[in-house]
């Protein structure tokens, strides 16, 4: 008798009982309902360019109504999670009168991948930012995949590189990047500069309808992203995991008071950024998907982990290959005009390594059996890592406990 893993296939009871244990915000809530309907379906499948260039072309016949050429589709690194297809529009964009050539980038879902997030978020959030930070321009966005296989953004290419050519560190993710002495007096001014106007802006007059405002005097914030921790891994864990059970009981005990509510961008960090190698200007602010307001700290405490900067020449550590840790919560205070609490920062660090070791041993352990991503040997190789991150939350607990 072969007995079916409730998780391989979620039945509507299962997914009902999640979903009231754990509530979280309304896009979040929806966004994980629908991955847990789909996920008794199919594996992943290849798409090809010619495929999403017709999806693109459907979309474009739907919402625009003057000739358009869809040119030079290529497959476009990094964004690891999503699939990234790069293209040339022709066309005359609403209200113009002359064609012109824009370079666009499609960011597409997988069947699953390992950070379940909201294309509809990221359209909005960076349509109302354009004006304060350096984005990219977002033109379509396909969140209930009308016209692709999955939920799907259109937004514009960004010039600009990552880390330094020849660099050390970077690879992939961007953790461990070496700008070198010239690039950090350069880029680190800018980097919590734009940090600091993400955190000071005023998300209450912006049109943000898929984001929940969490009230300020409560603990709502920190409930609802420990929340979503709990129900995916409630959704995709393999086994059980004390340690998991004892992080979340403390997680929820020790719940910090929100007193001002932010635009948090969920991975603000080396290798989300892009820039000019020349003259070190910042150009490009990527990667929103994980973005939510609620606690700037959440921010403060990913960007700072060791394990996304490095040690300079004398040893000192670098927070995002940037500038030292007292340096960097100085120079946001002053940018700002928040305090940096060390509590509410330690609590974000326990979630913080609650979440990765959640994404993971249970979301790499579940998309990778499944076969529900386009990089599932990737995915399967990055689960090793839970341990060791794993060992983190542990000590972490220990300190506070």
């Amino acid at each position: 008798m072969t007995i079916v893993d409730v998780r391989d296939v979620p039945t509507s009871e299962f997914i009902a009982d999640l979903r009231s244990r754990y509530p979280v915000e309304h896009e979040v809530d929806a966004m994980l309902t629908r991955r847990m309907i789909r996920r008794s379906g199919p594996a992943y499948r290849n798409v090809t360019l010619d495929e999403l260039s017709d999806c693109f072309g459907h979309l474009l016949d739907a919402t625009i109504d003057t000739p358009y050429k869809i040119l030079d589709p290529r497959w476009l690194s990094g964004g690891a999670s999503k699939i990234q297809m790069r293209v040339t529009l022709e066309w005359t964009p609403p209200g113009e009168s002359v064609q012109i050539a824009s370079d666009l980038v499609i960011r597409m879902e997988p069947s699953e991948s390992l950070n379940a997030s909201s294309r509809r978020r990221e359209f909005e959030l960076i349509g109302v930012l354009a004006d304060v930070i350096p984005v990219p321009q977002v033109y379509w966005v396909d969140d209930e995949a009308t016209w692709f296989p999955e939920p799907a953004l259109v937004y514009a290419y960004s010039a600009g590189v990552t880390k330094p050519t020849g660099g050390t560190g970077g690879a992939v993710t961007g953790m461990g990047t070496n700008f070198g002495p010239r690039l950090r007096n350069i880029l680190s001014p800018q980097f919590v500069e734009i940090l600091a106007k993400i955190h000071t802006f005023d998300h209450e007059s912006a049109q943000l309808p898929s984001f929940d405002r969490p009230r300020v005097g409560t603990t709502e914030t920190a409930l609802w992203q420990l929340n979503r921790g709990r129900r995916v891994w409630e959704e995709d864990r393999g086994e059980e995991f004390a340690l998991m059970d004892v992080a979340a009981n403390w997680l929820e005990s020790n719940m910090p008071v929100l007193d001002h509510a932010s635009v948090v961008h969920g991975d603000y960090r080396a290798g989300n950024f892009l820039f000019d190698e020349e003259s070190g200007s910042i150009l490009a602010i990527l990667d929103w998907e994980r973005a939510y307001i609620g606690d700037r700290h959440r921010d403060l405490a990913w960007l700072t982990a060791k394990v996304i900067g490095h040690n300079a020449s004398d040893g000192t550590y670098l927070v995002c290959g940037l500038m030292p840790e007292d340096e960097f919560y100085t120079r946001y205070e002053d940018a700002s005009g928040f305090t940096v609490d060390p509590d509410r920062l330690r609590y974000y660090e326990i979630l913080n390594r609650y979440q990765q070791v959640q994404t993971l041993l249970g979301t790499s352990f579940r998309v990778a059996k499944l076969g529900k991503s386009h990089q599932n040997v990737l995915v399967a190789r990055m689960e090793s890592a839970a341990y060791l991150l794993a060992e983190e939350l542990r000590s972490a607990l220990r300190e506070v406990i």
